[in-house]
């Protein structure tokens, strides 16, 4: 989607608010023994109150309101009975419909206690999106997304997911581009249009750099089962440089 009025980057607002207050609860609720099933109840009940339609289950058929994979697991995670404990690696993601127009947020949470090394790749998590995140110009290259978050995994002894990319969003949860990278692909020359709207969304990893589908038809794992985070943002690219949808002010 390019925005093309006032009006649509205000909804696109709301939708993205929408999904990172919903994200932040259910951050918030998760504790050792509670399913995920249960905190997916809480966000179903926080994007109904705010009128929002869980996308996941609007777009695919998806079978929940939000994705909870519990590590090794990374994306996609069915929610079900299984209690969350303690040193749990867990990735929700959120995405959401409100009047038309959608909002895409995701993040990892360690649950304590967790290694020093997940303390780290958590925090490197958030940092490689942020890389990312500044590297976008209206009219600038795609591709810069890319090296610039690639540059800081190799920097740090990361590696990263391949096989899952960002992507456009706004009047649908995916839409063109279809597939922007987040390690560099020196033959990707397409520049970002002013008004673009798209996730970035990094998967950092201690070592993996491909995830397999692990039997269910939803979930993703990767294929050696290290330890793997992800954090996402929608953002609309502005003359005055990216405009983040969903910090959730």
């Amino acid at each position: 989607m390019t925005i093309g009025s006032e009006d649509e980057l205000e909804k696109l607002k709301i939708a993205g608010r929408v999904v990172a207050q919903t994200l932040k609860a259910m951050g918030e609720a998760l504790e050792p023994g509670i399913t995920t099933r249960e905190l997916d109840a809480i966000g179903r009940r926080l994007l109904e109150l705010e009128g929002a339609r869980a996308a996941p289950e609007l777009t695919y058929g998806f079978p929940g309101a939000t994705c909870i994979s519990i590590g090794p697991d990374v994306a996609h995670g069915i929610p079900d009975d299984r209690a969350i404990a303690a040193g749990d690696l867990v990735n929700i993601d959120v995405s959401a419909e409100i009047d038309g127009f959608f909002g895409d947020t995701g993040a990892s949470f360690a649950v304590p206690p967790v290694a020093p090394r997940v303390e780290r790749l958590c925090r490197d998590g958030r940092r490689a999106l942020w890389t990312g995140i500044r590297a976008v110009r209206a009219g600038g290259e795609l591709g810069a997304i890319g090296r610039s978050i690639e540059a800081f995994a190799d920097r740090n002894g990361y590696s990263l997911i391949r096989n899952l990319a960002s992507h456009g969003v706004g009047a649908a949860l995916h839409e063109e581009p279809r597939e922007i990278p987040t390690w560099n692909e020196p033959g990707d020359r397409r520049r970002i249009d002013e008004g673009l709207v798209f996730t970035i969304e990094p998967f950092l990893s201690l070592g993996d750099d491909w995830v397999d589908e692990t039997g269910d038809g939803w979930t993703l794992r990767p294929t050696h089962g290290t330890p793997t985070v992800q954090y996402e943002h929608t953002l609309v690219a502005t003359r005055r440089g990216p405009v983040v949808l969903t910090l959730g002010e």
